[in-house]
């Protein structure tokens, strides 16, 4: 297979939904509790991504298979399976390479942290593999944008904050004379989650986009989404009212200094974000405006990653 067939196939662009939210537990860490590990940072950004890979192979893999529609963009021009003409079988063993890949370093990255990272790996392994396998994948129900928001938003960044602070106790589980117990800060969890708001909802507008674009597609192809269950009209506001949640829970983390004062910066991006939710209520087509939600979505939490960092530098200097 080559490169360009395997980036094309594994949709390279869009691991920036799993990479940013990475960066800013990551910093986020750095910012609240001035520590970071080097060696579980590296394991779970490999881990990360090859599962990611790894899951949209799998969805591409799916819908290959299961295309009730066989022409048009998104078939013929979106799936590399398609468009390069890939055998089935170096799709397979692409997929279980990825696999391989991202449960060594998932292993390695346990060992060298505790159990809870273990359960919340193989819960997100197992949701990410369901979401696009089985007899009902998520991917085509109307719960997949619920799924992959949290599993992505909230997963990635309490695992990368929690791989640098694993024994601070902010979380912990404990085996002692047959009896299982676990130890949550709540308050400390609260906030890890009012962080990955941003997040949580900017990915699954991503999902909630190429649902709405692809409406008449799923019917056809027997993919039964949100969209198609509540209506367009519903959808595309609940589009817009969610990014003006992630703003609200951004201005009160800053109030409730949760986050650096250097956060009031990601605030601006809500111009750049509101022409974007006009153009998409104007037209919704994959080709023409679904990347808008993409491009929400990296201008929000982008910004959120670098005034994290920002602040944390202001604070040394």
């Amino acid at each position: 297979m080559k490169i360009r067939s395997f980036l094309k196939l594994v949709e390279i662009q869009t691991k920036v939904a799993s990479v940013i939210p990475f960066f800013i537990g990551t910093f986020y860490t750095i910012y609240r509790y001035k520590t970071f590990n080097v060696n579980n940072f590296a394991m779970m950004l490999v881990s990360l991504l090859c599962i990611d890979m790894a899951t949209t192979a799998i969805n591409n893999y799916q819908d290959y298979r299961k295309a009730v529609k066989k022409y048009g963009y998104g078939y013929e021009s979106h799936n590399a399976i398609v468009r390069d003409k890939l055998s089935e079988r170096s799709v397979r063993t692409t997929i279980f390479a990825l696999l391989a890949l991202a449960t060594a370093f998932g292993l390695l990255l346990f060992l060298n942290s505790n159990a809870i990272v273990l359960l919340i790996g193989v819960l997100s392994f197992f949701i990410g593999i369901t979401y696009s396998y089985g007899p009902v994948p998520i991917s085509r129900t109307p719960f997949g944008e619920v799924f992959s928001g949290f599993t992505m938003g909230f997963f990635i960044t309490f695992l990368a904050v929690y791989i640098h602070i694993f024994d601070s106790d902010i979380v912990t589980l404990a085996l002692k004379e047959n009896m299982l117990s676990i130890q949550i800060n709540l308050l400390e969890l609260v906030y890890i989650a009012l962080v990955a708001v941003p997040a949580i909802i900017g990915i699954a507008d991503i999902m909630l986009a190429n649902n709405i674009c692809d409406i008449e597609d799923d019917i056809e192809n027997n993919r039964y989404t949100l969209p198609i269950y509540i209506g367009k009209d519903k959808a595309l506001m609940i589009f817009k009212i969610s990014y003006y949640i992630i703003y609200m829970v951004l201005i009160l983390l800053i109030i409730m200094r949760i986050i650096p004062y250097a956060c009031t910066l990601a605030l601006i991006t809500f111009l750049p974000v509101s022409k974007n939710i006009k153009s998409f209520f104007q037209i919704q087509t994959k080709k023409d405006t679904f990347v808008l939600a993409v491009k929400n979505f990296v201008m929000i939490n982008g910004a959120l990653a670098i005034t994290l960092l920002l602040g944390e530098i202001i604070t040394v200097i």
